[in-house]
């Protein structure tokens, strides 16, 4: 099994495919894992698009049923999952790569093309998560709840106090919009972005609409695109042809 290690840090990743890289952000919050694929997502593009990419998708630091492990970085958790994302792609010597998030995925890209613009030619953001005033804590509560104890069992050097510290620094005290973006940021993306909105507290559809509209360079899918096996297809085949449109020549 594959492994991706740096310091304390230990990066459970799995590849399938051939093809230009794309990177893949399971769904699942915190405990996003390549297993919530077949669980978590309206589709496993692991194997949606083995035909068409060097798929590459790799379990969260400290996710529940996942097999990655690293310390809490308190003071910076969306960084410090960004840091294992590029550090992942660097081990397989990957410089440029396209990436497909769902759900957390949808944040996690924005830092990313925040803290490596040139290695990212396109991203799409499936069902992305993100900030909606009627929910303004689900995301501290659901991985307060359902995230943080287990996570505590397992290194009890990890107490409930630094769970809540972290928690707060990743969402309560970010908590507007996308968590990892300013609106200006949006505004000036060069980076083409698809966005295929959800309607649910944890993926706001209002929230994802917003990022779609200021974004320069973006498309949304069809909405909804997830009750029907026909419209789930349908942003498959769009998904697919919006990477390959965007993912270099050369």
């Amino acid at each position: 099994m594959p492994f991706y290690k740096r310091g304390p840090v230990s990066i459970y990743y799995e590849e399938v495919g051939e093809g230009f890289p794309l990177l893949i952000i399971p769904g699942g919050g915190l405990n996003s894992s390549i297993a919530s694929l077949d669980t978590s997502v309206p589709f496993n593009p692991m194997q949606m698009y083995k035909n068409d990419f060097r798929c590459i998708a790799a379990d969260l630091r400290n996710a529940d049923l996942g097999q990655s492990s690293g310390p809490l970085e308190i003071d910076r958790p969306w960084d410090a999952y960004s840091d294992d994302q590029l550090g992942l792609m660097d081990h397989l010597g990957i410089q440029e790569f396209l990436v497909m998030g769902f759900c957390i995925g949808g944040p996690m890209i924005h830092n990313l093309l925040r803290l490596a613009p040139d290695r990212i030619p396109a991203a799409a953001l499936m069902q992305p998560s993100g900030f909606t005033s009627e929910h303004p804590d689900i995301f501290y509560q659901n991985n307060i709840d359902r995230w943080g104890p287990p996570l505590s069992k397992r290194n009890p050097d990890i107490s409930m106090d630094n769970i809540h510290d972290f928690l707060t620094n990743m969402y309560t005290n970010r908590a507007d919009f996308v968590f990892t973006a300013s609106r200006d940021f949006v505004r000036s993306l060069k980076t083409p972005i698809l966005v295929a909105p959800d309607n649910v507290p944890a993926h706001p559809y209002e929230t994802a609409i917003e990022v779609a509209n200021l974004a320069p360079n973006s498309e949304t899918t069809i909405f909804p695109w997830k009750d029907t096996p026909e419209n789930i297809e349908t942003a498959v085949t769009h998904a697919r042809r919006f990477l390959k449109q965007h993912q270099p020549k050369n």
